[in-house]
């Protein structure tokens, strides 16, 4: 008699908190998925924390309810990554989730965006243990945004990883577009858009006439590239980008053996930067 095949191990986090609503969203897709559902998310909202690890204090991880009995859930008082460090070496502790998960964020974290990102640094954490891993955001920064058209998405995309795998060392940034009366057109595997915020500090005077100071910007995208997650957003595409922890620059090693006349030993096997993946090879289909 054959037995029937394990249900995927799925850990989810994110960095908009365990109350927010993204990540519920989150949990319900994975779960109608048929997988068993881990959540280890912080206590309360992490965005823009970046990469950054608890090292000069305590955390603690609470038990939490909230998304029902069928849901083993905690709360940490972490950051993204501390939450998906603590998940697989002491909540999961000799199991390997099939898939993590983070999201679904309150906004873009499309281009650059993605260095600042706590959702994504949950995501690549997952990959710097060797785990596939996903991050999701929905462009609309809204008290109120609705996350309703992007459950299809978010749902070939989990399953695709599930049956597919994610290429080692990668972790997928997918953003997918704000809720419009446009569907969406599709998937499309993107590379990362040239873009940056044009940043200025706005000073203000508190109650007792004592200087802070208010981070505001534009973000402006210098990239006119139609391979982009920029251009992929602006034209209604869900944009994949296969995003990596290792952050050398393979053009800067060449360029420093050459110029700078530095050694490099076998300076002419240096890669050259990975090309990027035509879309229609990512081989997802358009449910609309």
């Amino acid at each position: 008699m054959s037995q029937a095949p394990a249900r995927p191990l799925i850990l989810v986090s994110n960095d908009d908190g365990i109350t927010a609503p993204g990540i519920r969203c989150l949990v319900e897709i994975v779960h109608a998925l048929g997988a068993e559902v881990v959540v280890v998310a912080p206590d309360s909202p992490q965005s823009g924390m970046g990469h950054a690890i608890t090292i000069g204090h305590p955390m603690r991880l609470t038990e939490n309810p909230i998304f029902g009995p069928n849901v083993q859930a905690y709360e940490c008082s972490g950051t993204p990554a501390d939450c998906v460090k603590i998940a697989k070496h002491y909540v999961l502790k000799d199991r390997t989730p099939d898939l993590v998960v983070s999201g679904i964020n309150h906004g873009s974290n499309s281009s650059v965006n993605v260095l600042y990102s706590g959702t994504m640094s949950a995501a690549i954490e997952a990959a710097i243990e060797g785990l596939p891993a996903v991050g999701f955001s929905l462009c609309d920064y809204g008290p109120k945004a609705d996350f309703s058209h992007a459950a299809e998405w978010v749902r070939q995309v989990c399953e695709h990883a599930l049956a597919h795998g994610v290429p080692a060392g990668t972790a997928l940034n997918v953003n997918i577009p704000k809720k419009s009366e446009t569907p969406i057109a599709g998937l499309r595997l993107a590379r990362q858009a040239r873009a940056k915020w044009q940043e200025e500090f706005d000073r203000r005077l508190d109650p007792y006439q004592r200087p802070y100071f208010w981070l505001r910007g534009e973000f402006v995208n210098f990239d006119h590239g139609t391979d982009t997650d920029e251009w992929a957003l602006a034209h209604n595409y869900v944009s994949v980008v296969p995003c990596q922890f290792d952050l050398t620059a393979a053009h800067g090693l060449a360029h420093l053996s050459q110029q700078w006349q530095l050694p490099l030993p076998e300076a002419r096997e240096v890669a050259a930067p990975p090309q990027p993946v035509a879309p229609e090879d990512y081989g997802v289909a358009n449910p609309n």
